[in-house]
Order: C-alpha cells, then sequence, then structure tokens
C-alpha cells in the first residue's frame, strides 16, 4: 500500500506533536494551508486528535504518533 497524499498529511501533522510533554498540544492555525487544516479535521474524525485544529493527542492518537515518529526516525539518514 502507498501512501497517498492525504495520509502524508496527516502523518506530517502527527509528527508536530512533542510527545516527550503530554501537556503541549498544537494548534492549527487560520492562516495555514487548506491541506494541513484538512488533515487536522480527519485525524480528528479518527479520534488520534480530540480538535479538529490540533488540541492534544488521544490515547490511540499517541500511540500513533510515537509510531509515526518513529518511523521518521528511522528513515532518515
Amino acid at each position: 500500500m502507498k501512501l497517498n497524499q492525504e495520509l502524508f498529511e496527516e502523518l506530517n501533522v502527527l509528527l508536530q506533536f512533542d510527545l516527550s510533554n503530554t501537556q503541549q498540544g498544537i494548534k492549527i492555525h487560520q492562516d495555514a494551508g487548506a491541506n494541513v487544516s484538512s488533515a487536522a479535521e480527519r485525524l480528528f474524525n479518527k479520534g488520534l486528535i480530540d480538535q479538529q485544529d490540533g488540541g492534544y493527542l488521544t490515547a490511540i492518537g499517541r500511540t500513533t504518533a510515537e509510531h509515526a515518529q518513529a518511523l521518521s526516525s528511522l528513515l532518515k539518514d
């Protein structure tokens, strides 16, 4: 299975979360691209974040972000 553009954008949003600090979320601002806002909304609809414009990771969202960040680290130079 290849990553389509929507999944790629969702992964990019998940990579923005600081997993070392559970008290810190993210905020997708109105001036962010439509693709970023849409990715955050899809993550919200999937139950991975608690707000349509970012917010905090849910329990399953944290696990997903951990996997996304681990994969990103492994694939970097």
